[in-house]
This record gives C-alpha cells, structure tokens and sequence, in this order.
C-alpha cells in the first residue's frame, strides 16, 4: 500500500516527529493520538470513580439494580450516559492501540 500526502503534510510529520519516512511518522502521530486521548479518557474516569466513589462497573451495578431518588434521577443518568460511553470509548482505542503496536 502507498501513501501519498501533499508535502506540507510530510514536512509537518517529519518536522513533528523527527521521522523523514511519512508512513512512519503517519504512525508515531497515530499512536500518540490514541495515547493522548487515552489519558483523557483516564482522567475523565477517574473524575467519575471519585465523585461516586466507585468503578464504573459497580455503579451500572446499582443503576440495574437498586431504585434511585427521583430528585436525583435526571444528574445520575446523564453520569451514567456519560460513564458508559467513556468505558466504551475506552475500549475502542486500547484495541487500536493494541492493533498499532
């Protein structure tokens, strides 16, 4: 497979990554992307764990499961929503991650 970038594109991936060869550089950006949206990702979990006190998955735990306040109801949910598609997100980019390395 060939890749072909306009050269300002080349210029900036070698210039940004130190790599003159574009596929390669292509890839080094590639991974750090996934790596720096991990560590959002990290952040925004865990901003989630302390405010619940809990993993994700024990807190889908007592959403399924336990009857919630309605006053509450409407903050939790979207917490949840939330949550849920951080976790998914998640998962999504470790296995790119995986699949680059």
């Amino acid at each position: 497979m060939s890749l072909h970038l306009p050269k300002t594109a080349t210029a900036v991936l070698t210039e940004l990554t130190g790599e003159p060869r574009p596929e390669s550089a292509l890839f080094l950006v590639l991974r750090d992307a996934i790596a720096y949206r991990l560590e959002k990702i990290t952040a925004a979990l865990k901003a989630f764990e302390d405010k619940y006190g809990m993993s994700f998955e024990e807190y889908r735990e007592r959403w399924e499961t336990e009857d919630r306040p309605e006053y509450y109801a409407y903050e939790a949910e979207r917490d949840f929503l939330e949550w849920e598609a951080l976790v998914t997100r998640r998962k999504r980019l470790e296995d790119l991650q995986a699949w680059l390395w």
